[in-house]
């Protein structure tokens, strides 16, 4: 699939299947460690030393060999010079076991009576000795590639000598928010409306896999919108708007596609809300995701259209869906595929009552998103649902 014929409206799943087929995966990136946690690998992680790369202790004490009691070795020694057999000499946890020692005596166990070291407890063999290697083997996977770098990775990945880590690409995205009505602070007057995007979109874009590079604001004006699009096309890969993809006077997302030469994909969605959300690339060959004024219409714009398109240029497979059984029967309602947030209750999808293109109550306690048809489901009925990426 290509996109829809003519740039036509497509169902909920034609649509999700039009995005990522439009996302070229992007070439993985090499990033410093520090930079890498939250990234998928695209490359494993390879040990370029034996980790622990030395025979180390693995407590403060002694190192000591034979059975003993043992000479005490004088500290001014070279701590890896070898060590006779009855010989000790103290040591401290990580410090470099000396050739010879067959054990660590813990300093809680020894004691050391005119300057020789007695032990409550002989310490048997290997004892408190991290061997070097014992974690990873040079030249080992010490991590897959495709995994999610988490703050443990990254101790691995230093301790096995990595210095960056090759990771897969996030697609970059400018935001153009659109809307004379918007204000960005305080309790907006009769008329106007707060701006719910501006504060949350970058981070829902992250969540997604992506990663916001630009923002521009503009009002309800053709000749603004048009320079905004077509701004600094080197700079990302995907451009998402708000507001504008309606047919009103005030709406001129198409208009403007239309001037820059751009190709509509996705003329609209069948699902409700969020269905004049549009997809198209643009002449410059990014692509554009149109998302509605609404704030929970555009939520389901984004989770549907900008989700499969960043795991796409991620390099990764689309977006999956699960099950679940609903608690309650949905009514039937407008839009081929609705789109409902719900809560899990004893195991079962709680159905928001709060589904209004505006509202974004149901959305914020939400574990997912619902996909039900138009008919609707009786109580029980097994539903798919959009996991949410913060759930």
């Amino acid at each position: 699939m290509s996109a829809a014929p003519g740039g036509q409206r497509a169902s909920w799943a034609q649509a999700r299947e039009f995005a990522f087929a439009a996302g070229a995966a992007l070439p993985p990136v090499s990033l410093p460690l520090s930079a890498a946690v939250a990234r998928v690998l695209a490359d494993p992680v390879v040990a370029l030393c034996d980790v622990p790369h030395y025979a180390s202790s693995a407590m403060d004490g002694w190192a000591v060999r034979g059975s003993g009691p043992w000479v005490l070795r004088p500290a001014s020694e070279t701590p890896a010079a070898a060590l006779g057999v009855n010989d000790a000499r103290a040591i401290v946890t990580g410090g470099l076991i000396p050739e010879g020692a067959d054990a660590v005596l813990r300093s809680e166990a020894g004691e050391v009576v005119g300057g020789e070291l007695q032990a409550s407890v002989e310490p048997s063999p290997g004892q408190h000795i991290r061997l070097a290697g014992e974690e990873f083997r040079r030249g080992e996977v010490a991590i897959e590639a495709g995994v999610r770098v988490n703050p443990p990775h990254i101790a691995v990945a230093a301790a096995c000598g990595a210095d960056e880590l090759v990771v897969r690409a996030r697609g970059r995205v400018s935001l153009v928010l659109t809307g004379d009505e918007v204000v960005t602070r305080g309790i907006p007057a009769p008329g106007s409306v707060r701006d719910s995007f501006g504060p949350q979109l970058p981070a829902f874009v992250g969540l997604l896999g992506g990663e916001v590079v630009r923002e521009a604001r503009v009002g309800d004006d053709l000749e603004a919108l048009a320079a905004a699009l077509s701004a600094e096309p080197s700079e990302s890969d995907v451009v998402i708007t708000t507001g504008g993809t309606g047919s009103s006077s005030a709406d001129h997302l198409r208009a403007a596609l239309s001037r820059l030469g751009a190709r509509i994909l996705v003329g609209g969605v069948e699902m409700r809300p969020g269905g004049p959300s549009l997809l198209a690339r643009l002449d410059d060959g990014r692509l554009l995701i149109g998302l509605p004024g609404n704030p929970l219409a555009a939520m389901m714009g984004l989770l549907t259209l900008a989700g499969p398109v960043l795991a796409a240029l991620s390099g990764g497979g689309m977006p999956g869906l699960s099950r679940i059984r609903s608690a309650q029967a949905v009514p039937p309602g407008r839009g081929a595929t609705r789109l409902i947030p719900f809560r899990v209750v004893d195991g079962l999808a709680l159905p928001s009552a709060f589904t209004g293109s505006a509202m974004l109550r149901g959305l914020a306690d939400a574990f997912g998103v619902l996909v039900c048809s138009s008919a609707g489901a009786e109580a029980g009925v097994e539903l798919e649902y959009v996991t949410l990426p913060w759930s």
